[in-house]
């Protein structure tokens, strides 16, 4: 008879365990769903309008594209290694990592707000392209979730400093850092359909 493997170090071992709670994943399947349909319409207009989207990513600030693709994936391995500490109990070190992942956030927005400025100023503006129309709509959307993410990120450090998570009881810290691993995925994909297919 083989026995059942040992729960990892201060995990109760739960039938249908999984990280963070059903909540977050459904509106980590919202945000992934909402984000394939406006994926669908980019593939649908390039199609139709393959003269906007030839020289699209040739208008974009591709350096402000690559800048903000290294701060997300930064940002995401800090919520990995903010998990793996509160994993271990160690919950200022938790705290402290997730203070950069929020950094790594705003600076993300603050990137963003920069080259939607240079944009404005080099008229990539949304009339009568529908690339550029797609560009907007697919970032302004993704900083929506940034800011979304940002917000739980301030409140999964609250309750991180004042002592509400533990080795056992660490279920909305994991759902912040999922949620925030959901919206990486997101700019994975945006980031070469805008900045670098052509």
């Amino acid at each position: 008879m083989e026995l059942a493997a040992a729960p990892p170090a201060g995990r109760p071992m739960l039938a249908g365990n999984v990280p963070g709670n059903r909540g977050i994943w459904v509106g980590i399947l919202c945000e992934l769903t909402e984000f394939a349909l406006m994926f669908v319409a980019w593939a649908w207009f390039r199609f139709n309008h393959p003269e906007d989207f030839r020289a699209g990513s040739a208008m974009l600030l591709t350096s402000a594209g690559i800048a903000n693709t290294v701060v997300m994936l930064t940002s995401g391995y800090f919520a990995v290694r903010a998990l793996l500490a509160i994993r271990r109990g160690e919950s200022r070190s938790a705290s402290n990592w997730l203070i950069g992942t929020l950094v790594g956030g705003i600076g993300f927005l603050l990137i963003k707000a920069w080259e939607f400025n240079w944009n404005i100023e080099h008229g990539v503006v949304g009339t009568g392209n529908s690339f550029v129309a797609m560009y907007y709509y697919l970032t302004f959307n993704h900083l929506v979730h940034v800011v979304w993410g940002c917000l739980g990120l301030i409140w999964a450090i609250l309750r991180c400093r004042f002592g509400a998570y533990s080795v056992d009881d660490h279920e909305g810290l994991e759902a912040a850092t999922l949620y925030w691993h959901a919206t990486d995925l997101a700019w994975i994909v945006i980031f070469p359909l805008l900045y670098v297919l052509r």
